[in-house]
């Protein structure tokens, strides 16, 4: 005689925990499984770790059967023991916990989460995948898109940004899932329970009780299906204040020379003679360029831009021509060199605000390590245009540096040695006007100025737009190069046909899909346009 089957109601209740590295993902089912045989059920974890995900992604599989049940009585026929499995099923999983957005779309791409069973619990905050962060334009997938595709996947919603939250509490995010776990009321077991299994595990009670605490309040009803909106939530008053407060240092800190406050006002004022509604990038663009550079490298900036307004059709409405070039010019004079990057990892703040996102306590020390991987034309750009151009080609130097940076180095920023070296590379950035590199880029920027200002307003924009292939350094760098270089080319060939600018948008969404350039050529060859 066969006992009750899994479908007649003796089944176990099931849970499937996706978590990424260091976020306390199998802690967290420790607890669930502990806290599980207290109250006298029988538990099982098992784990599945995954790669090539951020920090690889790693699935937690609880199954937890009641006191009461096969293998508790007579009903079993004889089994001393159920049978739990190592994997979650499709379709049968109870409860999921997500540490993120994704990995809570992953769960119903997956079939974990189904809309007839599950109870998902999910981070709302994100940790954007390889993918994401590898794609030459915004490879970002859509935050709300992905809500809305959890929430219709699943039984029952919990979301909220537990991140955060265990952020505030200085805990990992394992406890505030923990505690949206117990708030939503998914297993039979009360609080006190729960927080019991913290006190019991000993290792970062306090905070792992206030990030259980605020995973709880997020949870319990009747708020138990959060709806929320991705951007963040409301500020207290002290957090307000806290911010302003940074404004304002973050302001000094970059404020070398009072360039802020007194050099760049006559610029400033001077943007009020261009459309209403390009001022603010065009202030956004004087500040950029002039802390970049100097005064005199923002006066440029603001020269070039005007080139472009004068052209402008609809200088009382959108002013998209000058809004542009606002942006892209001071993008692609703010071009990322070795003196930008250094200056970038000792500027003031910035430690401040790595031992905040850390978490450090007053007194603890904390190192910041940079991993580099300079080659020959980042040390010979930064050179004086004849110095960079011979050494450039002198095989000495390029066996040297494949020798010192060919696997890569890092550089211990609050190190006494580090830092000196990375400020006094920061302290270049006068001589950058007569390096190789500064050189090359201006005569570029005039030359695509050049090409912009001979077409019309439409095709002038999407012109500027194209910018945006020049991405990062080294390959990526030199693949984006030459796609700027058949775009330019390109939009000579196109200038004056009537779809012009969008076959120019296009091409350069083409050239934004991939590093290589294939789907460029590609596209190229589809519009029958010859190079």
């Amino acid at each position: 005689m066969t006992g009750p089957s899994w479908y007649s109601g003796h089944r176990p209740l099931t849970l499937a925990i996706l978590a990424m590295g260091g976020e306390g993902g199998g802690v967290l089912a420790d607890w669930i499984v502990a806290l599980a045989e207290r109250a006298g059920h029988r538990a099982q974890s098992t784990s599945v770790a995954g790669v090539a995900q951020r920090t690889g992604a790693t699935v937690y599989y609880v199954e937890l059967f009641p006191p009461t049940g096969p293998g508790d009585g007579p009903a079993d026929q004889g089994r001393s023991a159920p049978v739990l499995s190592l994997f979650p099923t499709p379709g049968e999983v109870d409860v999921v916990l997500a540490s993120e957005l994704m990995e809570g779309g992953r769960a119903v791409q997956r079939g974990f989460s189904t809309p007839s069973r599950t109870t998902l619990i999910t981070s709302t905050h994100r940790v954007y995948a390889i993918d994401e962060k590898m794609s030459l334009g915004d490879g970002r997938v859509d935050s709300a898109a992905l809500l809305d595709a959890v929430r219709r996947g699943s039984k029952r919603l919990v979301a909220a940004d537990f991140s955060q939250i265990a952020e505030q509490a200085h805990s990992v995010i394992s406890a505030a899932l923990f505690g949206a776990l117990a708030g939503s009321g998914a297993l039979p077991f009360a609080r006190d329970e729960f927080e019991q299994q913290i006190r019991e595990f000993g290792k970062g009670v306090a905070p792992s009780l206030q990030a259980f605490a605020g995973g709880f309040a997020a949870a319990e009803p009747p708020r138990s299906v959060v709806d929320i909106s991705i951007g963040p939530r409301p500020r207290t008053a002290e957090e307000v204040k806290a911010e302003e407060e940074l404004r304002r240092n973050k302001i000094a800190a970059t404020d070398p020379g009072t360039l802020v406050g007194t050099a760049l006002r006559p610029l400033a004022q001077r943007a009020l003679d261009f459309p209403g509604a390009a001022r603010s990038m065009l202030l956004h663009g004087l500040l950029r360029t002039g802390l970049y550079q100097d005064v005199g490298y923002a006066e440029r900036y603001l020269d070039r831009v005007a080139r472009l307004a004068e052209l402008d059709p609809d200088v009382d409405g959108a002013a998209t021509l000058t809004t542009e070039a606002a942006r892209n010019v001071a993008l692609w004079m703010c071009y990322q060199d070795t003196v930008h990057v250094a200056h970038q990892k000792v500027r003031s703040g910035r430690m401040a605000r790595v031992r905040r996102e850390a978490g450090a306590e007053p007194g603890q020390l904390v190192q910041v390590r940079e991993y580099l991987h300079p080659q020959i034309d980042e040390i010979t750009d930064t050179l004086p245009t004849r110095m960079g151009a011979a050494l450039r080609q002198w095989r000495p130097l390029q066996r040297v540096v494949r020798t010192v940076t060919g696997k890569g180095m890092v550089l211990n920023t609050s190190s006494i040695v580090g830092y000196t070296m990375l400020a006094t590379m920061a302290r270049m950035r006068p001589l950058r006007p007569r390096s190789l590199r500064f050189g090359r880029e201006q005569a570029a920027i005039e030359e695509w100025l050049d090409t912009a200002c001979a077409c019309e307003p439409e095709l002038a924009c999407e012109i500027l737009r194209c910018q945006g292939v020049l991405k990062g350094y080294g390959a990526t760098y030199e693949h984006g190069s030459g796609s700027f270089m058949k775009l330019m080319s390109a939009a000579r060939v196109l200038r004056g046909s009537a779809e012009a600018a969008q076959t120019l948008a296009d091409l350069r969404r083409a050239a934004l899909s991939d590093e290589d350039g294939a789907a460029l050529d590609a596209r190229l060859a589809e519009a029958a346009l010859t190079l």
